[in-house]
């Protein structure tokens, strides 16, 4: 019996297909390459961490956590959402 997951990577696959959509495997050097990008974005993660966490040590009005907070919200969405643009564009080479 096929799993519910399974099942819907099934029709998931159909819907891509009459939509017209070709699954194309990854090539090696495209591996690589997302692998490189995702170290180089959990890199800026990691470091924004530790700034925000250095900024909040320092920090004790409450105004200024609130707006160090939504600041580091702020990073981390465009640090993530520059990740998957930079994967998406080395998904999108093709073969040479």
């Amino acid at each position: 019996m096929k799993s519910a997951y399974e099942l819907a990577m099934e029709r998931l696959r159909k819907k891509d297909a009459e939509e017209g959509r070709v699954e194309t495997p990854l090539t090696d050097e495209q591996r690589a390459a997302i692998a490189e990008a995702r170290s180089l974005y959990a890199a800026k993660l990691a470091e924004a961490e530790i700034l925000y966490k250095s900024k909040v040590s320092a920090a004790f009005d409450p105004a200024q956590l609130e707006e160090l907070a939504e600041n580091h919200r702020r990073d981390l969405a465009r640090i993530h959402d520059d990740e998957e643009r930079a994967v998406a564009k080395i998904r999108l080479k093709t073969k040479d």
